[in-house]
């Protein structure tokens, strides 16, 4: 009997001796990760890992630190923690609520598609402020995107007056930790591009430059903007699920021609 191996580059597994179905050793990259990482290693050393293929520096792994702690929980206003929210309250499973989240949160106005166009933003233009600024102006069309056009700049708030105080602490954070040129960049010319935007940086954009720092791509840093959001989304939909609807934290809906508050006229 053939039998085909599985192909991967980012995993090994070693077999028991007596077991070639149980696993004696397991090697990510090259690393031994239960015999020399485990107890040593962070969770962002294990995350840097499997995505870029090599262990990140010590500044490397800070900065990814200090990034998921500011992604951790985008809190209950957020689209996506609201959908899990509503899973929770609801009576939906554990996967059920994250999954709310991760459809919610995929999107290009806040979510992860957003930040993955505000990487393919970075790739092409750097950080040089007039290629930035054409971009900004006409942002490009992919004629085989599935998406819709981008109705904003990526990495902007299109509802916001100013820049969050938020967003400028973790900037601020990020960009004295980043050993890349996005970050620092970024903080040095942002009163410049939110003029040619019109508009406030958002922390899809603050996440996106932190990204590039990290030297990962596009596609790596959308799947990780969905990763990284997800605690906060998980610990929301607990709360509700414990609370119940009648403490649901959100404003009342008034209903127009609600049948148990009819207007005065149809009461008349």
């Amino acid at each position: 009997m053939s039998v085909s191996p599985i192909h991967t580059r980012i995993w090994l597994e070693e077999p028991e001796a007596d077991n070639p179905f149980a696993t004696r050793a397991a090697h990510c990259h090259g690393y031994d990760v239960y015999g020399q990482m485990l107890g040593r290693a962070r969770w962002a050393d294990m995350v840097y890992l499997l995505f870029r293929g090599e262990a990140p520096s010590a500044r490397q792994a800070q900065l990814f630190d200090a990034l998921a702690v500011a992604l951790a929980n985008p809190g209950p206003r957020d689209p996506a923690v609201h959908a899990a929210m509503c899973g929770g309250v609801g009576g939906s499973t554990a996967a059920a609520s994250l999954i709310a989240a991760l459809a919610v949160g995929a999107g290009q106005s806040g979510g992860a598609r957003e930040v993955f166009l505000a990487m393919r933003d970075w790739a092409d233009c750097g950080t040089a402020l007039s290629a930035w600024q054409r971009r900004i102006a006409q942002p490009p069309v992919l004629p085989d995107d599935v998406w819709p056009v981008q109705e904003h700049p990526a990495g902007f708030d299109p509802n916001g007056l100013r820049t969050p105080t938020v967003v400028m602490q973790t900037l601020a954070a990020l960009a004295s930790l980043s050993t890349g040129a996005c970050l620092p960049w970024l903080s040095q010319h942002l009163a410049e591009l939110e003029a040619a935007a019109g508009l406030p940086l958002s922390m899809t954009g603050v996440a996106a430059a932190a990204l590039v720092d990290l030297g990962f791509g596009p596609e790596e840093g959308e799947m990780l903007h969905l990763l990284l959001r997800l605690p906060g989304s998980a610990v929301h939909a607990l709360e509700q699920w414990r609370y119940g609807f009648k403490r649901f934290p959100f404003y009342p809906v008034e209903l127009q021609d609600d049948p148990a508050h009819p207007t005065s006229q149809e009461a008349a």
